[in-house]
């Protein structure tokens, strides 16, 4: 069956990096749009980053904006998310998604069991 695994998570303190990975196995989503998803405590899953299915295009929600970036590498099935100068309010759960027709549409067939990260002041 299809499984996405992230990993990469944990503590760190703000201004901090991090590299979330996200390991696609099952089926290949090479000609299919990825994405990374979050959920802080208390507040509802919400977009952080998509990719195109070859990488050409990205698509930021307007808070992680010029801080994340988003990468794929089709070779391995997996998708990334660099996130640099960490803030507290970044943290949450982080959830990778996969297989949308288009890197715009926010609506995932698949998606990972998540990964914590926690931004300390």
């Amino acid at each position: 069956q299809v499984q996405l695994v992230e990993s990469g998570g944990g503590l760190v303190q703000t201004g901090a990096s991090l590299r979330l990975s996200c390991a696609a196995s099952g089926r290949t989503f090479s000609g299919e749009a990825m994405g990374w998803f979050r959920q802080g405590p208390g507040k509802e899953r919400e977009f952080v980053a998509s990719i195109s299915r070859w990488g050409r295009w990205t698509y930021y929600a307007d808070s992680v904006k010029g801080r994340f970036t988003i990468s794929r590498d089709n070779a391995k099935n997996t998708v990334y998310l660099q996130m640099n100068s960490l803030k507290p309010e970044d943290t949450a759960v982080y959830y990778c998604a996969a297989g949308s027709s288009n890197y715009r549409d926010l609506s995932y067939p698949y998606w990972g069991q998540g990964t914590q990260v926690t931004v300390s002041s």
